[in-house]
């Protein structure tokens, strides 16, 4: 039986699956399409979470393997769950302890800018991939047009300006295409590319939109989890009244990831 830490891990990917992890499934399939990978190449997908990433591989690559790597056992016991053909162990993303140029693809989804180091990150993901294999990976375009977080965070400054210790697009400059190119071509890898990855995020109501801020994980719910309810009442009125609202209450915004690729040398 799981013990109540475990529990409590398993309870954050689900509340990560209805905040975050519904969007990263979607853009998965964009990433992988504009990475065109050969059939039966192994795979290892750093910081897999709850596996979204891996699932795209398995359902469109016809991969020899795939393996994912991620800190949190919860997300990994979910990961395990949801897709069969993958294999889930506990690493560090930055420190794998994996031996090198075994892996045909080193590939990440929405991880880069929460990792401590990126550049060794990288560099990691470098060094797992044979000569002539691929690095890539995606980041939300928190600054923006990941609208879900945009629209949140602009309406709760000006009545929380400490909220923008939480504002990934604040505290994510890496999430921008220039940063991006930048950091992947200082790691080594050439022929490096970025691209823009777009999907529409529609909820049928400002409940169904503002739900999974309450849960607890991810940047702005744990930011709304500290809050005075009287100052999160406000915080929730004023996104509202800025939410784009069709006459039946439904909402739609853009959701923008960026997607970079290189080469290893051979």
């Amino acid at each position: 039986m799981a013990d109540a830490g475990d529990r409590g891990l398993w309870s954050a990917a689900e509340a990560y699956e209805g905040y975050m992890g519904r969007w990263s499934r979607r853009v998965a399939p964009l990433f992988l399409d504009w990475l065109a990978p050969e059939p039966h190449r192994d795979w290892v997908d750093l910081g897999c979470g709850t596996g979204s990433l891996s699932a795209g591989i398995i359902r469109a690559c016809q991969p020899g393997s795939v393996l994912g790597l991620d800190t949190a056992g919860g997300f990994l016991e979910y990961a395990a769950a949801q897709v069969p053909g993958a294999t889930f162990r506990v690493g560090d993303a930055a420190d794998t302890h994996l031996p090198p140029g075994v892996f045909d693809h080193a590939v990440s989804g929405l991880v880069l800018n929460f990792v401590r180091d990126p550049g060794r990150a990288l560099r990691e993901m470098v060094r797992l991939v044979r000569p002539g294999g691929q690095v890539a990976l995606y980041v939300w375009d928190y600054a923006g047009h990941m609208q879900i977080m945009r629209s949140f965070f602009d309406a709760a400054r000006p009545i929380d300006p400490g909220s923008a210790a939480f504002d990934d697009g604040v505290n994510a400059p890496i999430c921008r295409p220039g940063p991006l190119r930048e950091a992947f071509e200082a790691a080594g890898p050439v022929d490096v590319e970025v691209t823009a990855l777009d999907i529409p995020a529609a909820f049928a109501s400002f409940e169904a939109y503002w739900s999974p801020f309450l849960g607890g994980t991810g940047s702005a719910p744990k930011y709304c989890a500290g809050l005075d309810p009287e100052v999160r009442e406000r915080i929730k009125e004023a996104v509202r009244a800025a939410l784009p609202t069709g006459p039946d209450g439904e909402i739609l915004l853009a959701v923008r990831a960026w997607g970079v690729k290189g080469t290893v040398r051979a």
